[in-house]
């Protein structure tokens, strides 16, 4: 029964942020990303600690949402087989880290972004243009570059001062990020040493 009352009490939060972000986006005169309209949902904020909080928890979401829109793309337009090997990873690893995720924003009452922001779809717009090689190079790129941003994040989060729960997820996170990140440093050294060949 107890599991009962907090399944619905989490339907509820859940229905409850969900309407927010709605409610947010329908009142503004401009449109919002999802983004913008976590973060007007989590204002004002009095308590430094849990600000940073959320920040954190927006941001990953915004990662994950782009890991998995662009793991998709590679999945499609990847030449090489270790590119759309990558792209699916990325889309099963950030899809169930964005499940977690979620869950966890759910029980602190955080709202976070539910789609895509505006810049990653600027980002997978920018991608899908690209040559089948020049797209395995970017993507690979923006992979490593990412995931070294992500670590660092995940790695300040979880040694800081802020949310026990929050800290503790970041760090079960990390190791995922850090294979993710040896993977396409794989995928990148690959590509250069082709790249030599053809010199």
């Amino acid at each position: 029964m107890a599991t009962l009352n907090q399944f619905y009490k989490l339907s509820l939060l859940a229905s409850f942020v969900c309407l927010s972000i709605l409610t947010v986006l329908s009142c503004e005169n401009r449109p919002k990303d999802s983004k913008e309209a976590a973060e007007d949902i989590n204002k004002p904020k009095d308590d430094y600690t849990k600000e940073a909080d959320e920040r954190f928890l927006v941001r990953a979401a915004e990662i994950n949402l782009e890991e998995i829109q662009l793991g998709q793309l590679a999945q499609q337009r990847g030449e090489m087989a270790e590119i759309r090997d990558l792209g699916k990873m990325m889309e099963s690893a950030h899809k169930k880290a964005q499940d977690d995720l979620h869950a966890l924003a759910s029980r602190k009452g955080i709202a976070i972004p539910l789609e895509p922001t505006a810049d990653a779809q600027d980002a997978y717009r920018k991608l899908s243009e690209k040559s089948s090689r020049d797209f395995d190079t970017d993507y690979c790129d923006k992979m490593v570059t990412g995931h070294k941003d992500a670590i660092d994040m995940f790695d300040n989060t979880s040694r800081g001062n802020g949310d026990a729960d929050i800290k503790a997820w970041a760090a079960t996170v990390l190791p995922e990020l850090r294979i993710h990140l040896a993977q396409a440093q794989t995928c990148e050294d690959k590509l250069k040493q082709m790249a030599e060949k053809t010199k």
